[in-house]
């Protein structure tokens, strides 16, 4: 059977599995028993990728198959700054998974602001998950994070995701929170409001300890992955797409 390699991002490991991503993303989503439920994130790496960091060919010796047959789930070869260490050139499709196993795979591409958006809200989601308020576009917050000098937060490695913001963005104080799910509106607008006004401040921490578990609806546009050398954007779907084409899995991100 092929062993597949797996960078998770909730939480951040590297697993091996002799299932294929559509299989792993359902047990990894929804467990063997179905019992238990949370959305899951990962991306399938070449499977030939090594570094002497992980101990991944012990890993793939342990990931056989069953007495029955059947074929082995998962070997986790890593849970510890396995992010850092996963170049960007052997990542393939992201997948997102819902709570209720659904599976919906993400090629890369050339990411391209054309909002003109001047506020942003960013839920970071590996290594470190705050959820941020930023002048900064997806790619100037990603720089920011990894590149620049004059920064006191440095990280190896980012994984990150933009989320919806509406009205917000042109009326931070009074605009219409329409369908936005996010229980922390007031602290929102302060917020917002601050790094708007308040020079040089261009980022600003919402929740300190919010979970990665956001409603996937409130995507603005994709997944960012980066590390010091480079950026790698996964683009979600239009959303007239995920009504029609990926229907089952848009129908289980909304329940």
């Amino acid at each position: 059977m092929t062993i597949h390699l797996y960078l998770s991002l909730v939480p951040e490991a590297l697993i091996a599995s002799m299932l294929p991503p559509d299989r792993f993303g359902d047990y990894y989503a929804t467990g063997e028993h179905k019992k238990s439920k949370g959305e899951a994130m990962f991306v399938e790496l070449e499977p030939d990728f090594r570094d002497e960091f992980f101990r991944i060919d012990e890993g793939f010796a342990r990931c056989v198959p069953h007495a029955d047959g059947t074929p082995k789930k998962s070997v986790y070869i890593s849970t510890y700054r396995v992010l850092e260490h996963v170049p960007t050139s052997v990542m393939r499709k992201f997948y997102l998974v819902t709570a209720y196993g659904e599976v919906l795979g993400m090629n890369r591409a050339d990411f391209v602001d054309t909002s003109g958006d001047d506020l942003h809200l960013y839920q970071e989601i590996a290594p470190v998950n705050p959820l941020v308020v930023s002048t900064l576009n997806p790619v100037d917050f990603y720089e920011f994070l990894t590149k620049d000098p004059t920064s006191m937060i440095h990280l190896p490695a980012i994984a990150f995701v933009e989320l919806r913001l509406g009205n917000l963005v042109a009326d931070p104080e009074f605009g219409a929170v329409g369908d936005l799910p996010y229980p922390y509106i007031h602290h929102l607008r302060e917020s917002l409001i601050d790094v708007r006004h308040k020079k040089p401040t261009h980022t600003k921490m919402v929740n300190r300890v919010q979970p990665p578990d956001f409603p996937y609806r409130t995507i603005k546009n994709g997944i960012f992955l980066g590390n010091r050398k480079e950026l790698v954007y996964f683009p979600l779907p239009p959303r007239d797409e995920l009504r029609s084409t990926y229907y089952r899995w848009w129908r289980s991100a909304n329940k």
